[in-house]
């Protein structure tokens, strides 16, 4: 074979595999899929979220704790300082106030993602995991609760070379938490575009104590949410790219044994557990290829779904809410309270809506 044959040979060969790819992208992110709008009523927008609340965990008291001001890339930028709120569910005001961070924290590089609260049953102290992306590296952040200052006590910050690329995180300890990687890269330019091209199942699930360090968990395409069930005994991991959630059982030694996955049609992002009935919620983005290019004249939809009777043989998968973008945009959380839920974003603003 010549030299020109020879080449053109692999030309047409890179050509064909691009174009796998392209298509295969487009088809993982449910390019083509249309949403009909799916309203609920009484929702309402929470007042100062206006660049993102991209994930939400409520207590039982109502209380609850939002994530605001992630910078992501590929997502639409801003330079807004990040923020962990909190809002009183119990209010009838539903107005929610910054929580005071201590001095010496290094406010300007706050980048919060994934978040978590463990009370601790001994003294029902209240630890609040934060997902951090300072200069878009990967750390968690552990403070401690005031409710009486509306303030936050930073404890320490934690690091390690398996927690590359968190995205989630899911806390079972005073000190200890599962948590996602969601990609394999640590570089931006290959996170962002040679991965999603690629689509290969490198995320992973990763359990974290100041005594162990351990890879639990992997094969996923995109790991995202994840959360546990409220006998302790399993936890549930978003799969954004392969559209389901897996289920897994945690053993002694707090590894994960894979049990089964529930296929969703959504590109699913954080996933909230309801404490009294155990059903899953899930913020998730209709049409992914949307969110990713991203488009103001042709914004990406949001929806919210539920997920009940997970561990029987018959899950019932139920779309609760779905708008085109022209209410909410991207939506990344659905947490459920007193017959309300609330509902994150990525980068735009939050509801608060009535499920009756």
């Amino acid at each position: 074979m010549g030299k020109l044959a020879f080449i053109s040979v692999v030309i047409a060969a890179l050509s064909v595999f691009l174009g796998e790819r392209f298509v295969n992208l487009r088809k993982r992110t449910l390019a083509t899929r249309e949403l009909f709008q799916n309203h609920l009523p009484n929702c309402v927008a929470l007042k100062n979220i206006d660049y993102g609340s991209e994930d939400i965990t409520i207590l039982a008291n109502g209380l609850a704790f939002i994530s605001a001001g992630l910078k992501y890339p590929g997502m639409p930028a801003h330079d807004v300082t990040g923020k962990i709120l909190l809002l009183d569910l119990q209010d009838p005001r539903i107005k929610p106030v910054e929580l005071r961070m201590p001095r010496n924290f290094d406010l300007d590089s706050f980048n919060p993602h994934g978040i978590s609260v463990y009370t601790d049953p001994s003294d029902d102290t209240i630890y609040l995991f934060v997902v951090n992306h300072p200069q878009h590296k990967s750390q968690v952040e552990l403070f401690k609760f005031v409710e009486e200052e509306l303030s936050l006590v930073h404890l320490k910050t934690i690091k390690h070379e398996l927690l590359y690329s968190v995205n989630d995180i899911v806390a079972v300890g005073v000190d200890s938490f599962y948590a996602t990687n969601d990609h394999y890269f640590s570089s931006e330019i290959l996170k962002g575009l040679v991965e999603p091209f690629l689509a290969q199942p490198w995320g992973n699930v990763v359990y974290y104590s100041p005594e162990e360090v351990k890879v639990v968990s992997a094969g996923y395409y995109f790991t995202n949410g994840i959360n546990i069930s409220p006998d302790k005994r399993h936890i549930y991991v978003v799969d954004l790219f392969d559209h389901n959630v897996h289920v897994l059982e945690r053993k002694d030694d707090n590894a994960l044994a894979s049990v089964k996955s529930v296929a969703v049609g959504s590109l699913c992002d954080n996933v909230e557990v309801d404490p009294e009935t155990g059903d899953l919620w899930l913020g998730c983005h209709p049409n992914g290829w949307k969110a990713f290019m991203f488009d103001p004249q042709d914004p990406p939809g949001s929806e919210v779904i539920q997920i009940q009777n997970i561990h029987s043989e018959k899950p019932v998968v139920t779309q609760v809410y779905a708008d085109d973008g022209h209410v909410i945009m991207a939506s990344s959380v659905a947490a459920p309270y007193g017959g309300k839920v609330l509902i994150g974003t990525v980068f735009h603003k939050a509801l608060c809506c009535d499920l009756k």
